[in-house]
C-alpha cells in the first residue's frame, strides 16, 4: 500500500524546520557575542 504524505504533515515539517533554524541561529549568536565579550580572557578564569 503506498501512503502519499498529507500536504498538512509537509507544511507542519517545513515550519518545524524553520523553527529549529532559528533557535539555532539564536543559540549560535549568543555563543559568539559571549565569546567576543569575554576576549582574551575565555581561557584565564582568573585573569
Amino acid at each position: 500500500m503506498i501512503h502519499r504524505e498529507h500536504e498538512l504533515h509537509r507544511r507542519r515539517r517545513a515550519r518545524n524546520l524553520a523553527v529549529l533554524g532559528v533557535l539555532a541561529g539564536f543559540a549560535a549568536l549568543l555563543f559568539v557575542v559571549t565569546i567576543v565579550k569575554l576576549g582574551g580572557h575565555a581561557g584565564n578564569p582568573w585573569g
